[in-house]
C-alpha cells in the first residue's frame, strides 16, 4: 500500500548495510580459519554460495504481484476495473521512455555518478587497512562491520523523516536525498584525512550512515513517478548507472590511483567530486518531481475511464485512440497533448501545413518515436511503450514517407522479402499472387530495380508490401506528395479498394482535395496542435484553417 510504502523500502535499504555487516565478519572468521592465504579466500566465496542460492531459490518461488494495483485502488477505489492483458515492455523501450521523465533521469545520473565511490570505497578502503595498517582479514572485517553499523541506526530514521517529508512534499524527500549524499562524501573525505585509525573508522562509519539514509529515498521516489508498466525497468536501470559507470570506470579510476599514489590518495581523489555532483544532480532533479507524479496519476485515471469505457461497450471498442502525446526532439518539443481516435474501418486524414506534427504523431503512433507522455492504444489495449515489431505483430503496417522501399533492389525482390513475414509458404505464395494481380503495374515491372521507378510507381510498390500482411491499421505517410494527379487518381482507386476491405487507415496529407476525397473524417494540425478533429467535409466551413492551408501554398 501506498501509505506504508516508504517504510518498506526502508526495510528493504536494510539488506545491503545488513550484508556489509554480517558478510565480512562471517568472511573474516572463514578465512582466519583457513589461514588467511590467497587461495583460502576461495573457500569464503564457496561458503557465501550457500545463502545466495537458497536465496535464489526461494524468490523463484514467489508469485508476481498485480502490477499498479495499490496506485489503482488509492487513487480509484476498490471498485477500479483492471486491463486483462497489456503487451511485453522491452527494457530498451521502457529505457526511451524513462530518460524522457526529468525527475528519474537526475536521479539515475547523480546515483551513477555517485557509483564511482560506492564502488571503489569498500574494496580501497579494505585495502587500506592492509597496506597501511597491517590489519589481517579477521580485524580488517570486524572494522568493515563497525563502519556499516551506523547505516543500521539510520536507515530507520531516515525511512520515518523520508515518509513524512513525502506526504507533505514529495520533493523535499528527494532533496533529503541529496543532502545526505553530500553528507556522506563530507564524513568519508574528512576520516581519510586523518591516520589516526579510530578517528578515520569513526568518521568513515557516519559517513556510510547518511550514504544509507540517503539510498531509503529512491525506492518511493521511483514508484511514485514512473507509470506501473515500466517500473521494474526503471529500478533496473538504477542498478546499470551504478555498476556501469561507478563499476566499471570508477574501478579502473581508482585502481590506477591506488596504484600510482596509493589507497587514501585515490579515494581522496574520488569520493569528494563523486559525492558532491551525485548529490547536486539528484537536488536539482528534485525540482520536477510534483510534476512527473501529476503526469503519472493523470495517465492512470484516464486508463481507468477507458477501461470503464471498453468494459461498458466492448463492440464499439476504436481501433486506434491517442491521448495527450506530447513528443520532443531533444530540447524542442514539436507536439503537445495531440489526442484522436479512429474507429474501426474508417479512414483518418492527418491534414497540416509543413511542420505541423503530421509525421510526427504517425511515428509516434507506430512505435518509431517514443513520446515524453501520452499514451497509444489499438484494440483498447495500451501499447505507448511497444516495440515497432510487435505492433506489426499486432497488424500495424506503416508506410513512411518517401523511404518505403528498398530501391537497390528489384519490385520481385522486395515483395519475396517482405512476405517472409507470413510464416506459412502456402500463404505466403497465395498473397504474392493476389498482389501481382491487383498491382499489375508491378506485374509488368518484377525485375525493375525498385529505385528506378517513378514516384507513383513506388508508392504502390510500398501500398503493395502493405496490403500483403493484411493489416487491421495502416498508416500512410505522404500519400501523393510530389505526384502527378494520373498518378494520385491510380493510388485513390487502390485505397478506396483498402477502404472497401475494412482496413482501418490514417493518411498523412497535405492536399486538401485528396483527402475529401478519401476520407470519412479529418485532423488539422498547426504547430503540433490539434485545431480540428470532425467530419472531412466540415473543413470546407472552417476559413481560418483553409487559409492556412491554402497561403502556405500546399493545398492544391
Amino acid at each position: 500500500p501506498l501509505g506504508v510504502r516508504t517504510r518498506i523500502f526502508a526495510i528493504e535499504a536494510l539488506g545491503r548495510p545488513l550484508g556489509q555487516v554480517l558478510g565480512p565478519l562471517f568472511a573474516g572468521v572463514v578465512v582466519v580459519a583457513a589461514g588467511d592465504d590467497a587461495g583460502d579466500w576461495r573457500v569464503v566465496f564457496l561458503a557465501l554460495l550457500i545463502p545466495a542460492g537458497l536465496t535464489i531459490l526461494w524468490s523463484l518461488s514467489l508469485k508476481e504481484p498485480s502490477r499498479g494495483q495499490q496506485e489503482r485502488i488509492a487513487l480509484l477505489g476498490d471498485s477500479a476495473v483492471v486491463a486483462q492483458s497489456e503487451p511485453p515492455v522491452l527494457l530498451s523501450a521502457a529505457f526511451q521512455r524513462l530518460k524522457k521523465v526529468r525527475t528519474f533521469y537526475f536521479l539515475v545520473v547523480g546515483i551513477g555518478v555517485l557509483g564511482f565511490a560506492l564502488i571503489a570505497v569498500p574494496g580501497a578502503f579494505n585495502l587500506l587497512l592492509e597496506d597501511s595498517y597491517g590489519y589481517n582479514a579477521g580485524k580488517r572485517g570486524w572494522i568493515g562491520a563497525i563502519t556499516w553499523s551506523g547505516a543500521l541506526i539510520a536507515i530507520p530514521i531516515a525511512g520515518r523523516i523520508g515518509e513524512r517529508l513525502f506526504r507533505k512534499n514529495p520533493s523535499s524527500a528527494l532533496r533529503m536525498m541529496g543532502v545526505c549524499i553530500l553528507l556522506y562524501g563530507v564524513f568519508v573525505t574528512v576520516g581519510l584525512r586523518f591516520h589516526s585509525p579510530a578517528v578515520m573508522i569513526a568518521l568513515t562509519t557516519v559517513g556510510f550512515a547518511f550514504q544509507g539514509a540517503a539510498f531509503t529515498q529512491v525506492g518511493p521516489s521511483i514508484s511514485a513517478i514512473i507509470p506501473y508498466q515500466m517500473r521494474s525497468q526503471a529500478f533496473a536501470m538504477v542498478g546499470v548507472y551504478i555498476f556501469l559507470m561507478g563499476g566499471f570506470f570508477g574501478g579502473l579510476f581508482a585502481g590506477a590511483l591506488s596504484d600510482a599514489h596509493g589507497e587514501r590518495t585515490a579515494l581522496t581523489a574520488i569520493v569528494p567530486p563523486a559525492a558532491l555532483l551525485g548529490g547536486l544532480l539528484i537536488i536539482y532533479g528534485s525540482r520536477y518531481m510534483n510534476r512527473d507524479i501529476a503526469l503519472t496519476r493523470s495517465e492512470l485515471r484516464e486508463q481507468q475511464v477507458e477501461l470503464e469505457r471498453i468494459a461498458g461497450d466492448p463492440d464499439n471498442v476504436p481501433m486506434l485512440q491517442v491521448r495527450n502525446i506530447d513528443v520532443s526532439y531533444g530540447n524542442l518539443q514539436v507536439l503537445f497533448d495531440v489526442g484522436f481516435d479512429v474507429r474501426r474501418g474508417e479512414v483518418l486524414a492527418l491534414l497540416g501545413t509543413n511542420g505541423a506534427g503530421k509525421s510526427t504523431i504517425l511515428r509516434a503512433i507506430s512505435g518509431l518515436v517514443m513520446p515524453d507522455r501520452g499514451v497509444v492504444r489499438m484494440n483498447g489495449r495500451t501499447i505507448t511503450l511497444v516495440e515497432p515489431q510487435y505492433r506489426a505483430q499486432m497488424g500495424m503496417v506503416h508506410i513512411a514517407g518517401g523511404e518505403a522501399v528498398f530501391s537497390s533492389m528489384t519490385v520481385a525482390e522486395n515483395l519475396a522479402l517482405w512476405s517472409r513475414q507470413i510464416p506459412d509458404s502456402a500463404k505466403r505464395q497465395e498473397k504474392l499472387a493476389l498482389v501481382y494481380e491487383t498491382f499489375s503495374m508491378l506485374d509488368e515491372r518484377r525485375d525493375q530495380r525498385a529505385g528506378s521507378l517513378s514516384g507513383g510507381q513506388q508508392q504502390m510498390l510500398a501500398l503493395a508490401k502493405a496490403v500483403m500482411l493484411e493489416p487491421q491499421l495502416l498508416c500512410i505517410d505522404e500519400l501523393s506528395l510530389g505526384l502527378a494527379p494520373v498518378v494520385v487518381q491510380d493510388i485513390l482507386q487502390i485505397v478506396e479498394k483498402l477502404k472497401d476491405q475494412g482496413i482501418t487507415m490514417i493518411i498523412v496529407e497535405q492536399s486538401l482535395n485528396v483527402a475529401l476525397a478519401i476520407a470519412d473524417r479529418a485532423v488539422f494540425m498547426e504547430r503540433g496542435q490539434v485545431m480540428f478533429e470532425g467530419p472531412a467535409k466540415e473543413l470546407l466551413e472552417r476559413d481560418d484553417l483553409l487559409r492556412a492551408v491554402f497561403l502556405s501554398g500546399e493545398g492544391a
